[in-house]
């Protein structure tokens, strides 16, 4: 929210005659069961994207109390090259100057009945330090809780969006090779541990079960990138094109949203590629733990697209 420099069950292995289950009958069983149990939640869009509209506006008008009052004591705000808690946030403020918001692409994903994630695009004018800040767009993420009776904004996280296309003679990125446990069922225990969670993905990813990843994702899980915004489907196929043998992750950290949800942030080296900040969200759905939300942020924004040369 705050606009500075401005991601199979237990596997029993039965005696006899019974049929060991693939990858694919597991992770359909868990999509199904969380299929069911998508929740309802206190809020609409509407109310909500209000809500977010105001905290801009505080901004906005310099109105730092209002701004600090709609934040929860353990808010933690991403950004490109920056992680900020509450107090260093508002300590910041002062110094951040912001005008002619526009927001578009407004989504909610409900966590649970007194959660809430709302994704959308912002642009604005800004300057930090009396230096201009780059206007936008940006994919942006806040999330909100309803805490003592009072709904106030967790999380936030924000990653420029990059519309430069590849050079034409661009080498491809490191891709997946065929692994020799490709589809073998690997049990991944969840729970109310993100980064034991996220750890497991990552796992996952090394030994290339992309099924057992698909396995812990709701049905509803949306992914947030720089280039793109991805639906489960997207997302799987997006992680298997990549060889995740020597990724490094570091700098953990986690905000528990309530008892039945949590935020898991860190930072992810991957070889030729530039640092980024990471983090999913995790909701316990009938008694599983899976992934709802995850968004990545470059640790260097893109650099804007160069205007077409006029003839």
């Amino acid at each position: 929210m705050t606009k500075l420099l401005v991601v199979l069950g237990t596997f029993v292995l039965f005696a006899g005659c019974v049929k060991q289950p693939t990858n694919k009958d597991l992770v359909a069983t868990n999509a199904n069961k969380a299929a069911a149990s998508t929740p309802a939640t206190n809020m609409t869009q509407a109310e909500m994207e209000v809500r977010e509209k105001a905290s801009w506006e505080a901004l906005v008008k310099k109105n730092y109390g209002q701004f600090a009052e709609m934040l929860a004591e353990d808010y933690l705000d991403i950004e490109a090259g920056n992680v900020s808690d509450k107090p260093t946030l508002i300590k910041a403020l002062p110094d951040l100057s912001v005008s002619d918001t526009s927001f578009s692409d407004w989504k909610m994903l409900p966590i649970n009945k007194d959660a809430v994630i709302i994704s959308y695009n912002v642009s604005f004018k800004g300057t930090f330090k009396n230096q201009p800040l780059p206007p936008g767009p940006y994919r942006t993420t806040s999330v909100w809780a309803n805490r003592d009776r009072k709904w106030v904004a967790v999380f936030y996280q924000q990653t420029a969006v990059d519309t430069t296309p590849p050079p034409a003679n661009a080498a491809p990125g490191p891709k997946a090779t065929a692994s020799p446990n490709e589809g073998i069922v690997k049990p991944v225990e969840t729970g109310p541990d993100p980064v034991a969670n996220e750890k497991a993905v990552w796992e996952l990813f090394r030994n290339k079960n992309f099924e057992g990843f698909a396995g812990l994702l709701l049905p509803e899980f949306m992914e947030v990138e720089a280039e793109a915004v991805y639906d489960k489907p997207g997302s799987v196929k997006g992680v298997s094109t990549f060889d995740f043998g020597k990724s490094e992750l570091s700098d953990w950290k986690t905000i528990k949203i309530d008892n039945e949800a949590s935020v898991v942030t860190y930072l992810v080296k991957l070889p030729g590629l530039p640092p980024a900040r990471h983090s999913s969200i995790w909701v316990n759905r009938n008694g599983k733990w899976l992934a709802l939300f995850h968004q990545g942020t470059p640790e260097t924004p893109p650099k804007p697209a160069k205007p077409a040369a006029q003839k």
